[in-house]
């Protein structure tokens, strides 16, 4: 079916589609870097710095979590075929990171209020949440990309595909510390990011060979011509900035902290070209090679009052998101209360 020749009240599930992926787009990039910061944690061995490295995302955490549940809530309402697809065939590890994203908060809270004596427990149970709830986040990416095949070999490709979301988010965790801290830190921070850029440029690319060796379509969708011609940008841009960030890393830190940015932003750039090409080689497909955007889809009636419903919370949301990352924009402070 081309998406061109549907009638105007078809275009409904593809809006959908676009805000679940927006959000999850959103999510990755924002709950990447206290992610990320969670697993760079126990590197540090300064009580002090720890506490910097945590204060930094403690604004921030729990808001970006909010753009995970609008994913999984428009999954839900707007696609409910592809909802119970995705989520009983991956019930075990979305549990897990469940379980992480609660350990994670309890011991963001307890570490700071708890006895002092049970700090280094809680420092613990940090890293093991921000862990778990990485790697699940990876498998359960690995397992949609083939399609939530079973068997040893989809089990492997999953968790090569964890390894590398691992990587991925220690990356831009170290990228946020690089822009939110100061001496020492800073500097700890652009060694971390160093190493993380090379773990994470050989996921990718592990990823970029193995993904359209798994699936047909796919490597059609790619390597079919005009379409490789087309799509080449998204691979040479995306070398093109592992590049750069190679080269700006090795300028940081510098005297008067310019270009503290760069490596974020650059990291979400890379972050972007990765999803774009995802995106592309799904579509229009819900659950790889189940369901289409449009066999998934609600009752178009259903989508136009939840539509309306979108469209009002999604702003506030956004809103909420930018006041918040305007008023703490400054170096990070050790987190009190």
């Amino acid at each position: 079916m081309n998406v061109t020749e549907l009638p105007i009240h078809d275009w409904l599930p593809i809006v959908f589609l676009g805000l679940m992926g927006l959000s999850a787009l959103i999510y990755v990039v924002l709950d990447g870097f206290d992610l990320g910061v969670g697993l760079l944690s126990p590197l540090s061995k300064s009580e002090s710095d720890k506490n910097l490295m945590i204060g930094s995302i403690g604004p921030f955490w729990d808001a970006n979590e909010t753009w995970l549940v609008l994913a999984v809530g428009i999954l839900l309402v707007a696609f409910p075929l592809a909802h119970g697809a995705i989520l009983g065939a991956l019930y075990l590890p979305t549990m897990f990171m469940l379980v992480g994203l609660t350990l994670r908060g309890v011991a963001f809270e307890f570490r700071a209020k708890g006895p002092a004596h049970q700090k280094q427990l809680w420092n613990r149970a940090f890293f093991a949440g921000s862990l778990l709830a990485t790697v699940s986040q990876g498998y359960m990416l690995g397992k949609y990309v083939i399609g939530l095949q079973t068997g040893l070999y989809a089990v492997l490709f999953a968790s090569l595909v964890a390894v590398c979301l691992t990587a991925s988010y220690g990356l831009v965790g170290a990228c946020w510390l690089i822009a939110k801290t100061e001496n020492a830190l800073q500097k700890q921070a652009v060694e971390w990011a160093r190493k993380l850029l090379i773990g994470t440029a050989m996921g990718m690319l592990a990823l970029s060979v193995a993904t359209p060796w798994v699936s047909p379509r796919v490597f059609d969708a790619w390597f079919s011509f005009p379409n490789i011609i087309g799509l080449a940008p998204i691979p040479l841009v995306s070398v093109a900035l592992v590049i750069g960030l190679h080269v700006i890393l090795k300028s940081l830190p510098n005297a008067d902290d310019k270009y503290r940015w760069a490596p974020f932003a650059m990291t979400v750039a890379l972050f972007i070209l990765a999803f774009s090409g995802l995106a592309y080689s799904f579509f229009p497909y819900v659950v790889p090679e189940q369901y289409t955007v449009w066999d998934a889809a609600a009752a178009r009636e259903s989508l136009t009052i939840i539509l309306a419903g979108t469209l009002v919370t999604l702003p506030m949301i956004v809103a909420y998101s930018v006041f918040a990352y305007k008023v703490f924009s400054g170096k990070a402070t050790p987190l009190t209360y």
